[in-house]
């Protein structure tokens, strides 16, 4: 939390969360628990007392001890190309089970999975970990990359990993109706006062959401503030029809939301763009919402005006699955 009390989310992204694609394409050892769960989107958790055929149940992945020289490691195909800026090792409820150190090599091939000749370039040297901890680590290289190589010394457990990044979009939406909001088509979370029980990176998620964790959902604010989020679109357009969905959230949907827009050509501060928002027209007048159920609303606002970034403010508090804001790319 900065000292303004937002979050500065900076267009930043999961990469590797399995909702965009990504998939464990390799790994050299999965007994105790499987390697596809380290991309779950949903925070680990921990099952007191239960037991698998091959020993204690670990929401992460987790190797055997090693009783030989080596190491182990998988290899993440990321569902989306992209530039690589932060990466999340999450040890949660490994304790005495975490790796000693970790690092991350990166790649850019076109096949599933990469062959002897591809170069793999290490973005991330060998680092110690702790027990239940997160180790965030800086990415300096910039480069694109389609391929992580996470390398684990010499064996052990890691509940999650998040590639916070941003994706490379290859397609031309020009002239297309599409959710300028869907991070599938590159839409990106900027910055949002709070987001205590799920990531505002979830309402630019595909599909339906899975359950109230799937979803954006601050804390009670217990005051006469109200919460928002800013989104950069996923290109700038023409707004037609706006929904807001706020299904799973029964008691704690919020009573009421307003958006607003603005078209920003130029390049700017995350930081800029929340201080100047507070000036942007409103798409959407502030409307009640309902608990679980889509809110299908017209553009009657903002008619042939093309933005680029969107504003839900939210009132008081409460929690949101999906927001779609369907329009012209232009």
């Amino acid at each position: 939390m900065s000292k303004n009390n937002y979050n500065l989310l900076n267009g930043l992204i999961d990469l590797a969360q399995s909702r965009l694609g990504s998939k464990i394409v390799y790994k050299t050892d999965e007994f105790f628990a499987p390697a596809k769960r380290i991309i779950n989107p949903w925070p680990p958790v921990f099952k007191e007392g239960v037991f698998d055929k091959h020993g204690k149940w670990m929401d992460g992945w987790e190797t055997r001890r090693k009783r030989g020289k080596g190491y182990d490691y998988l290899i993440l195909k990321l569902g989306k190309p992209g530039q690589i800026s932060k990466i999340d090792i999450d040890t949660s409820y490994f304790s005495g089970n975490q790796p000693n150190k970790i690092s991350l090599q990166a790649c850019f091939s076109k096949k599933k999975l990469p062959n002897k000749n591809s170069k793999w370039t290490t973005i991330l040297k060998k680092k110690p970990t702790k027990a239940n901890s997160h180790h965030f680590f800086n990415i300096k290289n910039k480069s694109i990359f389609t391929h992580i190589k996470l390398n684990i010394y010499p064996d052990g457990g890691i509940a999650r990993i998040r590639i916070y990044g941003s994706m490379k979009i290859l397609k031309n939406f020009t002239g297309k109706i599409l959710n300028l909001t869907s991070v599938i088509h590159g839409a990106t979370p900027i910055a949002c006062n709070n987001e205590h029980f799920g990531r505002a990176e979830n309402i630019l998620a595909p599909g339906k959401g899975k359950n109230m964790g799937d979803g954006w959902e601050t804390r009670r604010s217990r005051g006469k503030n109200f919460d928002w989020l800013i989104i950069k679109c996923a290109a700038a357009g023409k707004i037609n029809k706006i929904q807001i969905d706020t299904h799973h959230f029964k008691g704690n949907y919020p009573d009421k939301c307003s958006i607003q827009a603005a078209l920003i050509n130029k390049k700017i501060s995350s930081r800029a763009i929340v201080n100047n928002s507070k000036k942007w027209k409103l798409l959407l007048s502030k409307v009640n919402l309902y608990a679980h159920q889509k809110h299908n609303f017209k553009n009657n606002l903002m008619k042939n005006k093309k933005i680029n970034y969107i504003k839900i403010n939210i009132f008081p508090d409460g929690g949101i699955s999906r927001i779609r804001v369907f329009g012209k790319a232009e």
